[in-house]
This record gives structure tokens, sequence and C-alpha cells, in this order.
């Protein structure tokens, strides 16, 4: 289990700050209400991707919220999304960035701009994170990193003679039944901190027996458990919902600490479950 201290800001390999959690906006159509509820409650970092179809909502959300609270600055609110596999190719990238920045103009910038997939090929993907790493010199994103990549693509990237900026993140599906421990370990081994998407396995898991059992000797709901299963485990979850209320209980996850015998009850290393695609094995 990891040793920093759960709940503090995360400081990436190339020196920025990720906060510890965030919020996931897959199939949330009404992003720009969500979100913006999401940080008044406490969010500080938004999920989004070009397949979401809510990237401009997410940034209206963000903005709104700072229109309407001017204590607070842009540079508090952490703003992730992702190129699409269409979007992969040099030129394609260079089109997909400018697109996605258009989008949230109001913003200014990118915090964290991942490569969806590994799906389109070698030469696709180091193409596409040529065009990224120019849009970090250039002042348009602040980080990058890739989404669903497997260890032969991180092996891949890592070795390339034209990497001048290594990836910040992997954002990979994690939960007690699709731990990927090995894929986990060796990305944090590079440096690469692992951000967890579906860490409620998109809410089929919410039923566990175990997770119910543990979330009603906490006095908590088995979500919370989840997400401190995530976070004792050394990863950036992102959970997600729609519903506002549930907002604030899934950030409410400082407040208790599962011991090693209730991790361990959760963990199923022998399963592999994911809730959502699998393509860490892409050629």
């Amino acid at each position: 289990m990891s040793v920093r201290k759960i709940g503090k800001s995360i400081k990436l390999n190339n020196g920025k700050i990720i906060p510890f959690i965030g919020l996931g906006t897959w199939e949330i159509a009404n992003a720009d209400i969500v979100v913006e509820e999401a940080l008044n409650v406490g969010y500080r970092c938004i999920d989004t991707a070009k397949l979401y179809r809510n990237e401009k909502k997410c940034g209206d959300g963000i903005i709104n919220w700072l229109n309407k609270n001017p204590d607070h600055k842009r540079e508090e609110v952490y703003y992730i999304t992702k190129l699409w596999n269409d979007q992969n190719g040099y030129e394609e990238a260079k089109e997909g960035i400018a697109l996605a920045l258009e989008k949230v103009k109001g913003l200014g910038y990118i915090d964290l701009l991942l490569i969806h997939s590994p799906c389109e090929g070698r030469q696709m993907r180091l193409e596409t994170w040529k065009a990224m790493q120019e849009a970090v010199n250039e002042g348009t994103v602040k980080s990058i990193g890739v989404s669903n990549y497997g260890i032969k693509h991180l092996e891949e990237l890592l070795a390339w003679e034209g990497l001048t900026i290594k990836p910040v993140v992997n954002e990979i599906e994690v939960s007690p039944w699709c731990m990927r421990q090995e894929l986990c370990d060796f990305t944090k081994s590079k440096g690469i901190e692992v951000v967890a998407f579906a860490p409620l396995s998109h809410a089929f898991r919410l039923q566990d027996p175990d997770a119910v059992s543990i979330a009603k000797e906490k006095g908590v709901s088995a979500a919370q458990v989840l997400i401190r299963w995530s976070l004792q485990k050394g990863y950036i979850p992102i959970p997600k919902t729609k519903t506002l209320s549930r907002l604030p209980q899934n950030l409410d996850v400082l407040s208790f600490e599962l011991s090693e015998t209730e991790i361990k009850k959760l963990d199923h290393p022998e399963v592999h479950d994911p809730s959502d695609w699998e393509v860490t094995e892409c050629p």
C-alpha cells in the first residue's frame, strides 16, 4: 500500500500537482450542472473526453463556478480530456488538440491531455505523442498522459527516441474485480501515476456482500468503501455519478480507513472482470 498521505494533492513526475480524487463524466449529458455542483462541494478535478460529447459542458460548469466564486482561481481546477482514436496521427492530433481547446476556450488551457486508447497502432500512437509534446511546449497543455495503455504500450513510448516528455499518468479501469496489479505496479515503477476510472465498477458491484458489510460496519456507503480501497492502493480514483446528492458522499472518504484485513477481503486478484472496454492488450 502507498505510504503517501491520502487526501493530499499528488506531485506528478513533471512537478505539477493533481488532486487526489476527481469526477468522471462519462454519459453525463447535463455535465455543466453536475460539474458546477461538484466544484461547490469540493471536487477540484474533472475528467472528460471527446468520446463523452460533453467537453464544452464540463468547461461551462467550471467557468460558471469560477464566475460565481471570484475568490477561486482557474488554477484550482484540474481539467482532463482525451484525444479519441480518430484524432490519432500527427496532423489529426494537432487538429484534435485545437478543437479540445476551442471547446473550453474560457479555461485558457488543458491541465492534462491523454491518448484515450492504444488501439490505432504504434505509428499513430507515437505521432500523436509528438503532437502532444508540442502542445506542452506551446503552453496550451500543461501535462500529457495515456489511457488504457498496457505494459507493452508504456514500454514502447518510454523507449521511443522521440520522447522528450514522459507521460504523467495512465488512466485505466481499476477496482477490486479488475485489479490489474502487474500493470499498476509497472506503471508506478516508472514514476507514472495510476488514475483509476470506474472504481465503482460502473455501479455493478455496489451490492457486493463484502463491500456492503464493510460499509455497514464503518457507517458509510459501499461506494465510499470502494473509493477508499482505490486511494489506499495508491491510485487517483475518478468516481462518476449523475446524482447530485451523491457527490459529497463520494468525496467524503477521508474520515475512515480500511484495515489490511478489509483490503484483502475486497481484493480479487484471481478475477479479471472489467465493466468497460478492455484494450490494454491491443497490438
